[in-house]
């Protein structure tokens, strides 16, 4: 009996000893307290990312209007400084300039437009005699007996398809002139935006430094001040570059004959200046075009002219002007260009390279320098800087003349072996 006694309480001590390990195992398991907390916390927090996301692609739009009329302002705030130095008020100033940009802008629309209105009449006046002369030549190559009456019935063929393209071209009036008026709209705000921002740049610095600590009130300056100097030299010296180019093409476009050489000449001046790298291209592509509908050989003298142009202002003209403004690397200029216009569009491929001026000239203030180890890279980069293109072009190939040391150390053990 004492023995299934001492087996029952054993058994009773082990079936408590289960449950309360069973409860402690189910306590372990509950959930803790601060999870419901995270929880709320994770989701209130996932709500207002998207809830920021849908607000900043709904103003997308509007914050980029915001970052062109900053843009602008930087450009034209030296100019307003410089008329309120005199005597000026700030704001007869900052409108006497907008007004300045306004006037270049309608002057260049106006030209550039009635260049087109000629071409396009020249090219219809005389589209008979490209017709003929097309025909002419395609019988003469190819041995053909074609006339321009077949060409006649075969325009005459595609009557149907052109009748419903002109339908389509005539229903989309409305959408083109929405759009066009949505353009209207936006210049307009980049123009108050601008105008207020330039006006009233102490007030608006003021405003920002006043909710930031003293340090950090320096830095803010510093970038402010680094991005009017950059933007404002930067535009400067494009539109001085672009005046000397405009006004030498105005002169060898006159001399050539070419239909409107003062709108072609704007042209040329203002797209090489605007837009790196392959802005002298783009430029050079519609005089050349006009040049060869004209006349083939003055084609050639275009070519001719924008090429020692080119030339001259690369090694000249160029360095000259913007050795006192902003000078940025042709690779960093195209990389940031194209960057620009990858975010932003065309806008933003000409905002981008002055804020890569900017860029560079905080990071030059801000980082420290050292000494420079001897080395002929870094000589060569020293000449350029210092005496120009053509003596680093001179000085490479002094380089490439050298005998490399290791290639003389060779030369050396080879002799002592034999």
């Amino acid at each position: 009996m004492s023995q299934l006694d001492d087996v029952s309480e054993q058994s009773a001590v082990d079936r408590t000893g289960t449950g309360t390990a069973l409860r402690l195992d189910l306590g372990d398991k509950r959930v803790p307290p601060w999870f419901w907390r995270v929880a709320v916390a994770t989701m209130v927090a996932v709500a207002l990312f998207q809830f920021g996301r849908y607000i900043f692609a709904q103003l997308s739009g509007l914050l980029l209007l915001v970052v062109v009329s900053l843009f602008l302002s930087f450009a034209v705030e030296p100019a307003v400084d410089r008329l309120q130095d005199r005597g000026w008020k700030r704001s007869i100033a900052t409108l006497t300039c907008f007004l300045v940009v306004f006037l270049g802008t309608a002057l260049f629309l106006f030209v550039m437009g009635g260049l087109v209105v000629d071409q396009v009449t020249e090219l219809v006046n005389r589209s008979p005699d490209y017709l003929q002369n097309g025909t002419d030549w395609i019988n003469d190559t190819f041995s053909t007996e074609l006339t321009t009456d077949n060409i006649v019935e075969q325009i005459e063929g595609y009557q149907t398809d052109l009748t419903g393209l002109a339908q389509n071209v005539g229903g989309r009036v409305l959408s083109v002139t929405g759009r066009v008026l949505g353009l209207v709209f936006q210049a307009f705000t980049v123009a108050l935006f601008s105008y207020y921002m330039t006006s009233q740049g102490p007030r608006l610095r003021r405003t920002v430094c006043s909710i930031l600590p003293e340090r950090n009130q320096r830095t803010v300056l510093l970038l402010w001040e680094l991005a009017i100097q950059k933007t404002g030299g930067w535009l400067y010296s494009r539109l001085l570059l672009a005046v000397l180019s405009s006004s030498v093409a105005w002169v060898a476009f006159s001399l050539m004959g070419l239909p409107s050489p003062l709108a072609l000449a704007l042209w040329l001046g203002l797209i090489s200046q605007f837009i790196p790298a392959i802005g002298t291209y783009l430029a050079g592509a519609l005089p050349l075009l006009v040049a060869l509908v004209n006349d083939p050989i003055t084609a050639l003298w275009v070519v001719i002219f924008i090429v020692v142009y080119q030339q001259i202002e690369n090694y000249l003209l160029s360095p000259k002007i913007t050795s006192q403004t902003m000078d940025l690397h042709p690779a960093v200029a195209f990389g940031a260009a194209i960057a620009g216009g990858t975010l932003l569009g065309p806008m933003g491929a000409i905002m981008a390279l002055p804020a890569a001026g900017v860029i560079q000239a905080f990071i030059s203030t801000i980082l420290e320098r050292h000494d420079v180890v001897s080395s002929h890279l870094t000589e060569l980069e020293a000449i350029r800087e210092e005496q120009g293109e053509v003596a680093y072009q001179d000085a490479v190939r002094e380089v490439a003349r050298q005998p490399r040391p290791d290639a003389a150390a060779e030369s050396d053990g080879a002799a002592d072996q034999r």
